[in-house]
């Protein structure tokens, strides 16, 4: 059984404080099953949206688990803007959240997306 978008962000926020981060919710989506984009800010300033990473990702993995995929690296907020507003239009349920700490990878399961 999956928990709840909002049990897993309020973790994700938790753990990120813990590390000596930051955590904040941008947008708050569905309570039990709303997406989750987690925007990863560097002290540089460089962004990188994560996004739910695709099914084919899955196949080794427990499917309770959430999975996330780079979706977006940019120094410009605009190009990261422009990206959650086109997943807001397939799914208006979506979480975005913020995070200031190093190294995205200690809080969430990040997978390298397999092109073509």
């Amino acid at each position: 059984m999956r928990i709840t978008s909002e049990l897993w962000v309020s973790a994700l926020m938790r753990r990120a404080f813990s590390a000596g981060g930051f955590a904040a919710v941008e947008r708050r989506g569905s309570t039990e099953a709303g997406a989750i984009f987690v925007i990863s800010r560097t002290r540089d300033g460089e962004l990188t949206l994560f996004g739910p990473a695709p099914q084919a990702t899955y196949e080794d993995t427990r499917p309770h688990e959430r999975l996330f995929a780079e979706l977006v690296r940019a120094s410009d907020p605009e190009a990261v803007s422009k990206k959650i507003a086109s997943e807001e239009r397939f799914d208006p349920d979506l979480w975005v959240v913020e995070l200031e700490i190093e190294d995205p990878q200690l809080l969430a399961e990040l997978v390298p997306v397999r092109t073509p």
